[in-house]
């Protein structure tokens, strides 16, 4: 009788223990539902380019009544309208803009060579006045 309960012991530790796949998937659900519930708050910048079949012979808009221009050139400084201005000065114009004409659309134009920082400095500006859309022009290479 005892041989026989030897034998037993010996095949049960062959085996390999089972592994309870339960936490794991309950862990994996709950992040799961975390993503699809917080998806849909995240907001997420988008820039919608230009499609390349455009004609080469296509000019940039270039700054007039309708239009508020704001540049970024490649040492940085920032132009309102063609003329340099500071951070400081480019908000005031824009509320005072904001104020006179409501559904303008400020168009931001960013040197390649400007820094990023500089951009989303002037990004914020434009928000912080209360702008809800701003058209990106991006110079070809």
């Amino acid at each position: 009788m005892r041989r026989h309960q030897t034998q037993l012991s010996k095949e049960d530790s062959l085996e390999e223990p089972l592994v309870n796949l339960t936490p794991l998937i309950d862990v994996v659900f709950v992040v799961l539902i975390a993503f699809m519930l917080i998806a849909p708050i995240l907001s997420i910048d988008s820039i919608q380019l230009a499609s390349n079949n455009s004609p080469h012979t296509k000019q940039l808009p270039t700054s007039s009544n309708n239009t508020l221009s704001i540049s970024i050139h490649s040492d940085n400084s920032i132009w309102f309208q063609g003329k340099k201005t500071t951070q400081k000065d480019l908000k005031t114009a824009l509320e005072t803009e904001k104020k006179q004409k409501k559904n303008q659309i400020p168009q931001l134009i960013p040197d390649a060579h400007a820094h990023f920082e500089t951009y989303n400095q002037v990004k914020n500006i434009i928000e912080s006045c209360g702008f809800e859309q701003l058209d990106i022009i991006l110079r070809p290479a």
